[in-house]
């Protein structure tokens, strides 16, 4: 399994890890911590010589109930970024966090690599076609709603099912649009309790079915430190656990804060594979 990042083929048959930068000042672990220039290339930096194989960038948190910010002032967050570090780490793989097609657009042709969308399209009816064109990896996220609403929106008829269809109708149309390289997202803490992360975590192999990569994001969410009534500080454990967990059910991208850690994880399970 590989995808076309840039002209490189990245061969997901060994997991990769996607080292997370968020450039919000209300994320929900790191916000605000990266705040200038020399901060945000030191982050960088420590991440890519753990290994990170794609350098995640956020403008704009999705964290449930998150304030709602303009085009133009994510714009104004996230493009100086994606220039700065393509400028000190020619090589990098910038995958850009957004729901918006005209981020999309300004990120991919200032240099970045994959777009990934929480709403795999469902918030800018524009998104798969302008991924179609600009020819890049598409991560899809599963999700209801939106970060404001997201909460409200976790009933379900059958999860897995439910799911399994809106993968299945999400993938059809990004092909129609000519997407070669299509990521899916379960989204864990998007539009689903507790009890449902982790069913969705244990049986993740049951959305395998469509034979495209996964990516898992579980890093610091509240599944975890609110089963160990921590806090997202305290929470790299238990992060540890259920990256492990997400690789012996068919995951190909760890999405993390920690980089280390996360490749040790694939490393070690790696091992009990051969």
């Amino acid at each position: 399994m590989t995808i076309n990042c840039k002209g490189s083929l990245i061969d997901l048959s060994i997991p990769k890890v996607m080292g997370i930068l968020n450039i919000t000042p209300d994320s929900f672990y790191d916000g605000g911590k990266y705040k200038d220039e020399d901060e945000i290339i030191k982050q960088t930096e420590k991440m890519l010589k753990e290994g990170a194989s794609f350098i995640d960038i956020g403008a704009y948190s999705s964290r449930p109930g998150a304030d709602h910010i303009s085009q133009e002032e994510e714009k104004a967050r996230i493009l100086p970024i994606v220039e700065l570090l393509i400028k000190r780490f020619p090589e990098i793989l910038i995958s850009i966090d957004t729901f918006r097609s005209s981020i999309a657009k300004a990120c991919i042709e200032s240099g970045a690599a994959i777009i990934n969308d929480i709403s795999a399209g469902n918030l800018d009816d524009q998104m798969i076609a302008c991924v179609g064109t600009l020819q890049v990896p598409y991560i899809m996220m599963h999700m209801r709603g939106t970060p404001q609403t997201m909460k409200s929106l976790d009933q379900y008829n059958d999860l897995f099912n439910d799911i399994n269809l809106y993968f299945s109708q999400k993938i059809a149309t990004a092909r129609k649009h000519g997407i070669n390289d299509i990521i899916i997202d379960p989204g864990f803490g998007f539009a689903k309790n507790s009890a449902q992360n982790f069913e969705l975590l244990k049986n993740m192999s049951l959305i395998a079915i469509h034979e495209v990569p996964i990516l898992a994001g579980l890093s610091r969410k509240s599944m975890i430190y609110k089963t160990l009534d921590t806090k997202p500080s305290e929470a790299l454990n238990g992060t540890t656990v259920l990256n492990t967990i997400a690789l012996l059910n068919n995951a190909s991208i760890l999405r993390v804060h920690d980089v280390k850690e996360a490749l040790e994880c694939i490393t070690l399970v790696q091992q009990l594979k051969h």
